[in-house]
């Protein structure tokens, strides 16, 4: 799961798993990770500290240069899709707003939750059987806590990623704490 964190993290290792890079992969393993970090704060100084960590899904940004190296066509096509066809877009100043949310609202003052909001996507939304919404999308709608992926509630993987990480950038429990 963590080849390329094991082989150093160093050029030519692009990748988590330590294969050759590719983009989507890339971003999907960075939000996963990211996401792992923040879980292993929560676990590392939560109590300790007070500090509250979160990670969040603000919704599908489409017109940021995310896709700087997709075709033309996508480019335009895709934020398109996601605000006429699924419902799922989402501007980057309700993003924003959304971070502040996140950040000031106390009703997101518990701390290792994964925020999301059931906005207005057509097609991602769904209610679970307890009536609560699951998966999320779109303008609008409110906050919830949504569920995190399995990797990322990994605490074996988790850990591992952390130290790899804290090793890869030279760091010691000294300057940790």
């Amino acid at each position: 799961k963590l080849q390329g964190f094991e082989q150093g993290a160093k050029n030519p290792i692009a990748m988590v798993d330590g294969k050759p890079f590719f983009g989507a992969k890339a971003y999907k393993d960075a939000k996963v990770c990211n996401m792992m970090t923040v879980s292993q704060l929560h676990e590392r100084y939560h109590d300790s500290t007070g500090i509250v960590f979160s990670s969040m899904y603000p919704g599908c940004i489409a017109e940021t240069a995310l896709f700087r190296e997709k075709r033309q066509w996508f480019r335009k096509g895709f934020p398109w899709f996601m605000k006429y066809v699924t419902g799922g877009y989402v501007g980057e100043t309700e993003a924003g707003e959304r971070l502040a949310q996140v950040i000031d609202d106390p009703a997101c003052s518990k701390s290792n939750v994964y925020w999301s909001w059931n906005g207005g996507a057509q097609q991602v939304g769904r209610w679970s059987e307890d009536g609560k919404p699951k998966g999320a999308g779109g303008s609008g709608g409110e906050i919830f806590e949504n569920d995190q992926s399995d990797a990322v509630r990994d605490p074996v993987t988790s850990s591992r990623m952390w130290d790899l990480s804290v090793d890869a950038v030279g760091l010691t429990e000294k300057e940790m704490v």
